[in-house]
């Protein structure tokens, strides 16, 4: 059922479709529709609550989607950034065991799993101690952003917006969270990686594409040309806002889900089951406090 994407390395060729029409090729090949679990932002740490925040808890929180996810049998099960938080001081050793103790709740999942990159996940740690510590099912150990096939036409796309403005990454802290930037090596790859696909695409990132300020990445609306340009982008998947929220830009949908670790017991947990059908329309089935929605198919204007 899965099949890694042709153009999943950043060095890859991208091969332009030919006689390739999603709406064609998602109607005639998928047996069912495509039903994936999506969470965010759990932040985990062993700390007292701060405000709203409820660090110690997400970790019942997590198991409890991870219980759903399974029982429901969904195909994948993704984690939308800001995984693990940290203490303050921040401590790496101690940073790092919040990162396996909550990692080893979501390999209880029995199916493929992925991560998104937060900023949280380099407040006290580096890319690579991050990547090289979790497992993101059939991609190479290392990689930030990537992307992955379900029944070859269905097409999904993991965005890593966790650089500043000068391109450096996001590491050890070294960064203020408002200046997130998709930078120009990886919007090349995206470009590529889109333009190989013949499937439609969803797209999962941590920081919002869908506006402007200090939740956003400062170079959204370049991705968001990319993702209208390639004619093939269906919906985004975003975390890094707390509040959640929805908003359509080009015929795009973009739905922000809520935090995982806002607010306490697990009555503020929040978590969702996307169902793609064959039209290509989506059913969101929030739990807890994730919204629930019906999305039509790809619009356009």
């Amino acid at each position: 059922m899965f099949l890694r994407s042709t153009a999943a390395s950043a060095g890859a060729t991208a091969l332009t479709c030919l006689s390739c029409s999603p709406d064609l090729q998602l109607s005639a090949s998928n047996p069912r529709p495509v039903r994936f679990g999506i969470i965010t932002d759990c932040h985990y740490a062993d700390a007292d609550p701060s405000g709203t925040r409820f660090y110690r808890e997400s970790l019942d929180k997590l198991s409890e989607c991870v219980d759903r996810m399974n029982i429901e049998r969904v195909d994948f099960l993704i984690e939308l950034g800001d995984f693990k938080d940290q203490n303050t001081p921040p401590v790496e050793s101690r940073t790092l065991s919040y990162l396996h103790e909550i990692e080893a709740v979501f390999r209880r999942f029995q199916g493929p799993r992925y991560h998104v990159l937060g900023n949280h996940d380099m407040d006290s740690l580096s890319k690579k101690q991050f990547l090289f510590e979790v497992e993101n099912t059939g991609i190479d150990a290392g990689r930030s952003y990537y992307s992955f096939d379900v029944f070859g036409t269905l097409h999904f796309v993991v965005l890593d917006a966790n650089y500043r403005a000068d391109g450096g990454d996001y590491d050890h802290g070294n960064f203020d969270w408002t200046d997130a930037n998709v930078p120009a090596h990886e919007l090349d790859w995206l470009k590529q990686d889109l333009a190989a696909t013949c499937g439609s695409a969803v797209v999962f990132v941590h920081q919002r594409l869908d506006g402007e300020g200090p939740l956003f990445a400062k170079n959204a609306s370049e991705v968001r040309r990319i993702l209208r340009e390639s004619g093939k982008v269906h919906a985004v998947f975003q975390g890094h806002h707390h509040e959640g929220g929805y908003s359509r830009i080009d015929g795009i949908h973009y739905y922000t889900l809520k935090a995982v670790v806002e607010g306490q017991g697990p009555d503020n947990n929040s978590y969702a089951i996307a169902e793609i059908h064959q039209d290509r329309s989506m059913t969101l089935t929030g739990c807890r406090k994730a919204v629930s929605m019906e999305l039509p198919g790809l619009l356009r204007g």
